[in-house]
């Protein structure tokens, strides 16, 4: 990727040199092996020059790809495919040193597409299967190929690499290598069966052309001579085939590069660079990323304001544990602070530091927009506060129609039946008691009336102030209940007293209800610019701002005012409310 406002990092043209020289010195052998196949005009020479033919494919895709992704290994794995095919067709020169060289690595070819097909498209050997199979692999191309030369002299010129001739041995050999090979290439099949059935739709349609490939590839290696002659094939026939389809591995991986299955990789450096000259604005950023780290998929998340969640660029909460399985997370800090974190597949990038190390490049950008993410959450928290708030209201407002209704009015009808009925008594005797009862009455409803008016403002807070309503209120609590207040004289701001005692009472009302609790501790203290209020309790615990309405509306009527609600609520451990609620000195 190149950054705006200049052109590539000096490492980007280091590599490019690289791969420049690298690609023209395969080009230059590639032409001299076919050249040199040409001129000994054998029926067969086509077959022998596929081999260069095929070490050219394998190097122009190998390029691309180390282009690409320069941190991945996909890349060296085919150059190095490619130089195993040169060297094998050095078996079919006139030179006794180099045929003897192609004899020994005659088949390293099948034992680098093992490999390249297990790594991709990480670069890395993810399970240890995958790496017991690459290992073996290696050992049937490199050890068990030995018999083929060591007891057969006719396999390399003068037979300057064998120790004598015995068929038995060499039958023994052969058998075995074939027999390991098969058992490779079964094992390889599997694994990609296995990868192409557990990824996501979209990484199938990335990984299905090179893994469908690949398994046709390898299995025709070890069945080709089996089936060949029942299907009336020579051996030249068969191993021409194989030797095509082995060759198309890189075709089919150029397929899987076309359907987005490894972009190109940009350098640090490159990013770095970006960032300085660009707006990177959300979007952007997520899209520089993922062509920094190959991975078109990535994600990046905030944290929130605690620092122990993640929301999104909307300010919306991120379920980290809904991530599947090939999702991973690496979280990103400035100094010592977590400010967010990047998502990524691990399928693609196996290497978490790569991803830790574009991230804290990308750190400052990724904390301004944590910021405007923070601001959004924020925004959107101050609406649904103000929503509830609303509903907490109405909900008040209904409770108190409906206790006017059913109770004071209800009581108010009969007491006017009973004067009514009062008016009617013609009997002195019977008088007395019947005004007694009316009084009785009058008194009640009273009574229920006060209770009404206090729930909505308590005579003692708007006459005495909040430390005196607080203690009328411990007064009255069923349970043991202390109080200690601090620093609290005279009045606060009327909307910081109705706050901190409508705090006060639901907490208690709460622990008398819920908690379970033996005792209980209010406390008040007024520091220089804030209220500090707490209610604990010792009971059962387990208490959430999301378990009912009551607490939730009180944490919204304390951010209301600008102060801060916390609660501490360990099963078993009891409950510890605090609120802090700005205020004058």
């Amino acid at each position: 990727m190149a950054h705006r406002g200049g052109g590539r990092s000096s490492l980007a043209r280091a590599l490019m040199m690289s791969l420049a020289l690298i690609g023209a010195f395969g080009a230059v052998v590639a032409g001299v092996e076919i050249a040199l196949f040409a001129e000994q005009r054998v029926a067969a020479w086509w077959l022998l020059a596929s081999f260069p033919a095929g070490g050219s494919v394998y190097l122009a895709a190998g390029l691309e790809a180390w282009r690409r992704r320069p941190s991945n290994r996909i890349g060296p794995i085919m150059v190095l495919g490619a130089l195993s095919w040169f060297v094998v067709a050095l078996a079919n020169t006139g030179t006794p040193v180099l045929v003897a060289v192609g004899v020994v690595l005659a088949t390293t070819p099948l034992a680098v597409v093992v490999w390249l097909l297990h790594a991709f498209p990480s670069g890395r050997l993810r399970s240890r299967t995958s790496r017991l199979t690459v290992v073996g692999g290696f050992v049937v191309s490199l050890v068990l190929q030995v018999p083929a030369y060591l007891f057969d002299p006719g396999a390399s010129p003068g037979g300057m690499l064998s120790v004598g001739h015995r068929v038995d041995l060499l039958h023994a050999g052969t058998w075995l290598q074939r027999g390991a090979g098969m058992v490779v290439m079964l094992m390889t099949a599997g694994v990609l069966v296995d990868r192409l059935r557990t990824a996501t739709p979209g990484q199938r349609g990335v990984l299905l052309p090179l893994y469908a490939y690949g398994i046709l590839a390898v299995l025709a290696t070890p069945l080709g001579p089996l089936l060949g002659p029942s299907a009336g094939l020579s051996v030249v026939q068969v191993v021409g085939f194989q030797i095509v389809l082995l060759a198309g591995v890189p075709v089919a991986f150029a397929a899987a590069m076309l359907r987005g299955g490894f972009a190109r990789t940009a350098e640090i450096q490159e990013l770095s660079a970006w960032l300085a000259s660009s707006a990177a604005t959300p979007e952007l950023l997520a899209d520089a990323l993922g062509r920094t780290l190959g991975d078109a998929s990535v994600q990046v998340v905030y944290a929130s304001r605690d620092g122990r969640a993640f929301v999104d660029g909307d300010g919306a909460t991120f379920d980290t544990s809904a991530l599947g399985e090939h999702r991973h997370l690496v979280d990103i800090e400035l100094g010592s602070r977590r400010i967010g974190a990047i998502v990524y597949d691990a399928t693609v990038i196996d290497d978490a530091e790569l991803v830790r190390g574009a991230g804290q490049v990308a750190a400052l950008a990724i904390d301004h927009d944590r910021l405007t993410a923070e601001l959004r959450a924020s925004h959107a928290d101050l609406q649904q506060s103000r929503a509830r708030l609303v509903e907490a209201g109405d909900r008040a407002r209904q409770r108190v129609a409906q206790d006017l209704h059913d109770g004071l009015q209800v009581e108010l009808v009969l007491l006017a039946v009973e004067a009514q009925q009062l008016a009617r008594i013609g009997g002195a005797a019977d008088l007395p008691d019947a005004a007694t009862r009316l009084r009785v009455g009058i008194d009640g409803a009273a009574r229920h009336l006060r209770e009404i008016v206090h729930a909505l403002m308590p005579a003692a807070l708007v006459e005495r102030g909040l430390t005196a309503a607080i203690e009328d209120l411990v007064d009255r609590m069923p349970l043991p209940t202390r109080l200690a207040v601090a620093a609290v004289d005279g009045r606060l701001p009327a909307t910081v007293e109705r706050t901190a005692y409508f705090v006060v009472a639901e907490a208690l009302t709460n622990a008398v209800k819920h908690a379970a609790a033996d005792t209980l501790t209010v406390t008040l203290q007024h520091a220089p610019t804030r209220l500090v209020i707490g209610v604990t309790d010792d009971g059962v615990g387990g208490a959430t701002q999301e378990g009912g309405v009551g607490l939730r509306g009180l944490a919204d009527r304390v951010d209301a005012l600008g102060g801060r609600f916390t609660i501490e609520s360990p099963a078993g451990g009891g409950t510890h409310l605090l609120v802090e609620l700005p205020c004058g000195s």
